[in-house]
């Protein structure tokens, strides 16, 4: 099952579920928005997403990576607008059979993510000045 929300305001955080028992390995990834961006402090970040087509690839991308892993359910929340430094950005909960294709479904979901969904992050400095933000690191 694939479920995938882009959310404006605070991530709740989907709940662990006690009540699986084919599933051995439940991974919980949360990507925080760091103080620092390219060297300089900053105040927040903003992402800017395309509505309707974000969502669409997100779900793609999802639906894709559970397959290629054989991994039993992948939900994300990714938020947009103002984010604070420390809030979550990005929330992931993958649940497999085994932790290895769980933690490979869950590097390549990410890394997928961050190359093929239309959500632009902007890293806002302590000035005011507004800078794209690249994820150029893997």
């Amino acid at each position: 099952m694939v479920k995938v929300e882009i959310v404006n305001g605070r991530i709740i955080p989907f709940p662990t579920d006690n009540d699986r028992t084919d599933e051995g390995s439940e991974l919980t990834f949360n990507g925080r928005v760091r103080s620092i961006e390219d060297d300089k402090e900053i105040t927040h970040l903003e992402y800017e997403y395309y509505d309707g087509m974000a969502e669409k690839e997100l779900r793609k991308i999802a639906e894709e990576t559970i397959k290629k892993y054989s991994v039993h359910d992948l939900f994300c929340k990714h938020r947009v607008g103002k984010v604070e430094v420390g809030q979550v950005s990005l929330h992931v909960v993958i649940w497999s059979k085994h932790r290895k294709e769980g933690i490979d479904a869950m590097t390549h979901f990410i890394s997928e993510l961050k190359h093929k969904v239309p959500i632009w992050k902007w890293a806002i400095h302590q000035d005011g000045t507004k800078i794209p933000s690249d994820c150029t690191h893997q």
